[in-house]
């Protein structure tokens, strides 16, 4: 069995973005239904239409990836992107002109 290192490189942030239409009682059902099947996943809102979620490696990347396509919506756009944990620690987030902290890594459980 081979292992490997957690490391900046190996870990990744999967981002989903999206523009839901949301002009009918259906449409905002199905980005609201969008929405929560993020959250069930794990993803947690970075901003009002783009969400967030860590993984340990690209394989568990790919997994919730493969989630999300299965969820999208009938309408609207959705994109989809991976970044390793050092491009996301290299991110500078400010709310108004004030420096912001970048949300917390969640913590990581090694077995030996």
């Amino acid at each position: 069995m081979q292992t490997y290192r957690l490391n900046q490189y190996r870990v990744m942030w999967v981002m989903v973005f999206f523009d839901l239409p949301t002009d009918t009682k259906k449409d905002r059902r199905n980005a609201a239904l969008f929405r929560k099947r993020l959250l069930k996943d794990g993803f947690r809102m970075f901003q009002f239409s783009i969400y967030l979620r860590h993984c340990p490696s690209r394989e568990n990347a790919a997994l919730h990836i493969k989630r999300v396509k299965k969820s999208l919506p009938p309408d609207g756009y959705v994109g989809i992107m991976i970044i390793t944990d050092k491009q996301f620690g290299n991110m500078e987030l400010f709310y108004g002109k004030k420096e912001k902290e970048l949300p917390e890594t969640p913590q990581q459980l090694s077995l030996f």
